[in-house]
């Protein structure tokens, strides 16, 4: 077995879970770059509800490392 690998845990200020959405895209779009954060992987949470998550992404892998790049339960095809 490897090494653990690690969670970030972003609390915000934010009280929907829609805007909580575009912040996780905004980060996306902006640190997609960014090899080591694995996006397709992003939850949301409420503060007092962390057991209970909402997946932002479809997490179907492609053919390379990349994921889908469309919301979680998508209509048609994934997109990469």
């Amino acid at each position: 077995m490897g090494a653990p690998l690690w969670i970030i845990h972003l609390p915000t200020t934010l009280t929907s879970l829609e805007e909580a959405t575009d912040l996780a895209v905004a980060l996306r779009d902006s640190l997609g770059h960014v090899t080591v954060i694995d996006f397709g992987e992003t939850t949301l949470s409420e503060e007092d509800k962390q057991f209970l998550r909402t997946r932002v992404w479809c997490d179907a892998r492609g053919d390379g490392p990349d994921r889908c790049r469309r919301r979680d339960q998508h209509d048609g095809p994934c997109a990469q």
